[in-house]
């Protein structure tokens, strides 16, 4: 199984770790779960004020955190920008605050860096998206530094998978 909770210890294979939040974090985790290159993903919370927040919590819409998927990856099997990519093409980062029937702080777009690097190459990634003309409004999504990662509980974790289910997309 694929997920944070396994014995892969980052500096022993070299990976790298990549948050982003793109609405409810059971089909972005599904997303970036199933590529190749990713080793695990968890869903969870970051960003807000609270600690150790619950999804209850959350979703009274007061601890100021997201729904985020924490993803980590092999970069000699996939690169950020890949990443990057996968989270553009998966969501629709013009609209603040909501996904689909999904409304509210906790499904904002944002991407939380781990490193310089990483903020560089998103907000290059967030310009090109922009400037391409693929979306026809502003994209709102925000690039922040990463914060702590609260897990989310067990019952999300690949909660599409569990279910049998590929997505669940709205848009």
């Amino acid at each position: 199984m694929k997920d944070l909770k396994s014995e892969v210890k980052k500096s022993e294979y070299n990976l790298e770790r990549a948050t982003f939040g793109a609405g409810c974090f059971w089909g972005v985790e599904e997303t970036f779960r199933n590529l190749d290159g990713v080793e695990s993903t968890a869903v969870g919370y970051m960003g807000g004020i609270t600690e150790n927040p619950t999804y209850e919590q959350v979703c009274q819409g007061n601890t100021r955190h997201v729904e985020v998927v924490e993803i980590l990856y092999d970069p000699k099997q996939i690169s950020y920008k890949e990443l990057l990519n996968v989270f553009w093409d998966n969501h629709d980062p013009t609209t603040l605050n909501r996904q689909g029937p999904d409304m509210g702080e906790q499904y904002r777009s944002v991407i939380f860096y781990q490193n310089p690097q990483q903020k560089k190459d998103a907000e290059e990634s967030r310009e090109e998206q922009q400037s391409s003309g693929r979306f026809s409004r502003k994209i709102v999504t925000a690039i922040e530094s990463a914060k702590t990662f609260y897990m989310a509980e067990d019952y999300h974790q690949q909660y599409l998978k569990k279910r049998g289910l590929k997505s669940c997309r709205f848009f």
